[in-house]
């Protein structure tokens, strides 16, 4: 009830701050672009018209065709639904597991911390987008293996995130208090480490679906992501690059979609983490 309470708080805070509205408000339409795709889209996206192959924007087309003939406007609005997806699912999938680990590391300290640390100390030795390159082309491109190339790249950060959260919640006396009424590791790690733990993780998971779209776009744009003929941003771009001289509107469009879209979560996320960061203390001193 307690982590209800606080994030109803949180969203009747973010309509007071004009960055976190922006990005909520594009956010919020995004989503109802991808729900309602086939509803919003003029044409088919995987339909051919080689006539009509790399039209300028007119009314028929308002964002011109590809060197294929295919409406550029309802590739875009059906390549809504992969990036929010793709994003969405690697970051649910990351802070589950990051959070997890995180608070086992922070609250059992000792060899079970150690070996946790160590492995994220490995993965944080590549660079994301280089250690997703090298996964995504190992399993071979597809929706499920750039998920999963993003998600094991993603996790570290949650779990030192949480982990620093718990070695400090684990010193304060509420927690002292329920060890002596005989709770459980795992009723205190589930009812008092978590709750305490949910803004920064909220703040963290906001920005993080912008970077997993760069980056699931970035394997797209390489041949390493989403295959044609689906429609996702980062594959249009790239197949737009050959005729950028002729016909820029092939990659202008969706270069923008993929600023709007990363533009919107960044500015939601800074937006909360404004809000919270002055009562993370707070919210740390608090005990169920």
């Amino acid at each position: 009830m307690k982590i209800l309470n606080n994030e109803i708080n949180i969203l009747k805070e973010a309509g007071n701050n004009r960055m976190a509205a922006i990005g909520g408000a594009i956010v919020i339409m995004l989503t109802l672009i991808a729900i309602l795709a086939s509803l919003l889209s003029p044409h088919d996206p995987f339909e051919q018209k080689l006539e009509n192959r790399l039209l300028n924007p007119c009314f028929e087309y308002p964002f011109g065709t590809d060197d294929l003939g295919r409406c550029i406007f309802s590739r875009l609005i059906f390549g809504t639904r992969y990036s929010l997806a793709i994003g969405v699912t690697v970051v649910g999938i990351t802070a589950l597991v990051g959070t997890s680990l995180g608070i086992v590391s922070g609250y059992s300290r000792g060899i079970i911390d150690e070996i946790i640390m160590r492995i994220v100390d490995i993965v944080l030795a590549f660079p994301g987008i280089i250690l997703a390159l090298v996964i995504a082309g190992i399993l071979g491109p597809s929706f499920l293996n750039v998920v999963i190339a993003l998600s094991l790249t993603h996790w570290p950060a949650y779990t030192r995130l949480v982990r620093g959260l718990t070695l400090t919640l684990r010193e304060m006396d509420f927690i002292e208090g329920a060890k002596a009424l005989r709770a459980s590791n795992i009723y205190i790690m589930r009812r008092h480490i978590l709750p305490n733990c949910i803004n920064p993780i909220i703040v963290l998971a906001t920005l993080d679906i912008a970077h997993a779209i760069i980056f699931a776009t970035a394997l797209s744009f390489l041949g390493l992501g989403i295959q044609p003929p689906t429609p996702e941003w980062g594959s249009m771009l790239k197949a737009g690059i050959p005729y950028f001289r002729i016909s820029p509107h092939l990659t202008f469009f969706p270069g923008t979609a993929i600023m709007v879209t990363v533009l919107a979560f960044n500015f939601l996320g800074d937006g909360l983490r404004d809000m919270i960061d002055p009562k993370i203390n707070e919210n740390i001193l608090v005990s169920e």
